[in-house]
């Protein structure tokens, strides 16, 4: 059995193909955190007290087939995620939710704040992809190299080694902890299989057709470093053009701002989510 996150709080959304597990905690204006692919709640754990301090309600989901969510889904990506948003935002009905995705959830959260906006009151962008990249045959090479990668024995050493190789500058000191609660999750060969089926089904061109539908006031934070971007200053710099965007580019970081520079990370959250309107969802 593999070693799982933390089960503080823990409680489950029933879907048609699984439940997603989430944490729920604080109270005042909503708050939904999500963390990217491969990767378990926990990398949110230098967010979350502050912004409940800060005075929000914060509920952290695990992404399908990873951390403590079923692994019996057999639809992935951005739409699929971004329906589990739409899905726990009602559930949970508290209004209007500002939603926080750390890279592929930050894409989720563009689509289902440009579907639904009647629920979504804010969004913060953490090395969000705004657009595909690459060329189609680019793309097809990837899903190749994750198909082999993610195989059985080697894969969660590999997605452990190349989540590490993400963390350009800065080094944080629970970094190593950290890889190794995501490694321990995806000896899960359950969970292994459930993520893999993502990076083969992950297609992120469903988020730019949406960017000019989306109302809510947005956050896009990028680590200068993040080596998922040729150039993260022209991707905020897209993002700012593209959604109207408040754009933060963190010096010496690189994909995971959460992890490599919390405090700045929180502070701008803090003072978004400040200007934010609060009230119940739109009709």
């Amino acid at each position: 059995m593999s070693q799982r996150t933390p089960t503080l709080d823990l409680r489950f959304l029933h879907r048609p193909d699984g439940r997603l597990a989430y944490t729920d905690q604080g109270s005042g204006p909503l708050v939904v955190a999500v963390p990217g692919m491969g990767d378990v709640r926990s990398t949110w754990d230098d967010v979350v007290p502050p912004l409940v301090a800060a005075g929000h309600r914060v509920v952290v989901m695990d992404l399908r087939g990873h951390g403590d969510s079923d692994t019996t889904f057999r639809t992935h990506g951005d739409e699929a995620t971004a329906s589990d948003l739409v899905a726990l935002v009602e559930h949970l009905d508290a209004g209007l939710a500002a939603l926080l995705g750390s890279s592929m959830a930050a894409s989720a959260a563009v689509v289902a704040a440009a579907d639904r906006p009647d629920l979504v009151r804010g969004l913060v962008l953490v090395d969000g992809f705004l657009r595909a990249s690459g060329s189609a045959t680019a793309q097809r090479l990837m899903r190749a190299a994750f198909r082999v990668a993610l195989a059985r024995p080697w894969g969660p050493a590999v997605w452990s080694a190349f989540y590490g190789s993400l963390v350009k500058g800065r080094r944080p000191a629970r970094l190593a902890a950290h890889r190794a609660a995501v490694r321990d999750n995806l000896r899960d060969p359950a969970r292994l299989r459930s993520f893999r089926d993502l990076t083969l089904q992950l297609d992120h061109a469903v988020v730019e057709p949406r960017l000019s539908h989306v109302q809510a006031p947005v956050l896009a934070v990028f680590g200068a470093l993040d080596p998922d971007y040729a150039d993260p200053v022209a991707e905020a710099a897209f993002a700012e053009q593209a959604l109207g965007a408040t754009t933060l580019v963190l010096p010496e970081v690189g994909h995971y701002p959460q992890l490599q520079a919390p405090e700045e990370l929180v502070a701008a959250t803090v003072a978004f989510l400040a200007t934010l309107p609060t009230g119940e969802a739109r009709a």
